[in-house]
């Protein structure tokens, strides 16, 4: 029997979800029918709850809907209470289980996959929406120096400040401080400013001889980001594929109980996005 599952999302076509999870359904032998659902804020609830009624099993959640999602759910995991979002579904008998696995794919991503050290890197978290609070616990967790987290909103900024709890290594700043608060040695894009220009405004003195630039979106959503670290002298830029792929595994565990192996998934989407951008 065919499970259902989905990604929701608004917009949600561009998202490689449905052949991640396609890929490792193949992988490790379970049928699985996984659609992407565009759907706008206001009808969230209601096509979440239509897709649970014809028999949805689990869902991820992007793009708006993040921290609608949480409020939804019957039980949290400690990461997804943590992260005050949900990027990850699972239907039982009483509701849904949240769960979030951003944090946990990108760490690995960067860690594991690429090899880099992340800890005491001084780090200035762009962003404070859904994808910033599944982002933030697990970068502390995996031992970086202070963190910095600016946000147009100052509000959102100082909130997600105020719910990681560590004074004196979490700090707000507006954006009109960008500016000048030094550099630092690693910068994650956490905004969706890259989906609507080409080109990103950001002091090239942000960033420290040794910086890491990362943006959590891919393909065109992240080009303006990675072309200003490019532009200022950043020599090691990553897009978000690979934390994709690492937190769709985590949600693929979740699910059906197996890890499928990452590596030939991401080089087959890698591939592929070259291929794309030549023939462009």
């Amino acid at each position: 029997m065919t499970s259902r599952y989905a990604v929701f999302g608004h917009p949600v076509a561009h998202s490689l979800s449905p052949k991640i999870h396609a890929a490792f359904g193949r992988q490790t032998g379970i049928a699985l029918d996984y659609q992407a659902i565009d759907v706008a804020v206001d009808d969230f609830h209601d096509a979440l709850e239509a897709f649970a009624r014809a028999g949805g099993r689990g869902a991820n959640i992007t793009l708006p809907h993040k921290q609608m999602a949480l409020v939804l759910c019957e039980h949290l995991s400690e990461r997804a209470e943590r992260a005050g979002a949900v990027n990850t579904l699972i239907r039982t008998e009483h509701g849904w289980d949240g769960d979030n696995t951003d944090g946990a794919g990108l760490v690995r991503d960067l860690t594991e996959r690429r090899e880099f050290d992340l800890r005491e890197r001084r780090t200035l978290l762009l962003g404070a929406g859904g994808a910033a609070h599944g982002v933030a616990p697990a970068l502390l967790d995996a031992g970086i120096g202070e963190l910095f987290i600016i946000n147009r909103s100052p509000a959102k900024a100082d909130a997600l400040c105020d719910a990681l709890g560590q004074p004196g290594r979490v700090h707000s700043r507006y954006w009109s401080d960008l500016g000048n608060q030094g550099a630092f040695d690693l910068i994650i894009n956490a905004t969706s400013m890259g989906r609507d220009s080409l080109t990103m405004n950001l002091p090239m003195a942000l960033l420290a001889p040794r910086a890491l630039a990362v943006d959590l979106s891919y393909g065109e959503a992240a080009i303006a980001f990675l072309a200003w670290a490019r532009s200022a002298g950043c020599k090691h830029v990553v897009d978000g594929l690979g934390m994709l792929v690492e937190q769709a595994a985590e949600s693929f565990e979740r699910w059906h109980g197996v890890r499928p192996e990452t590596d030939p998934v991401f080089d087959s989407l890698q591939q592929r996005s070259a291929a794309l951008a030549t023939a462009d």
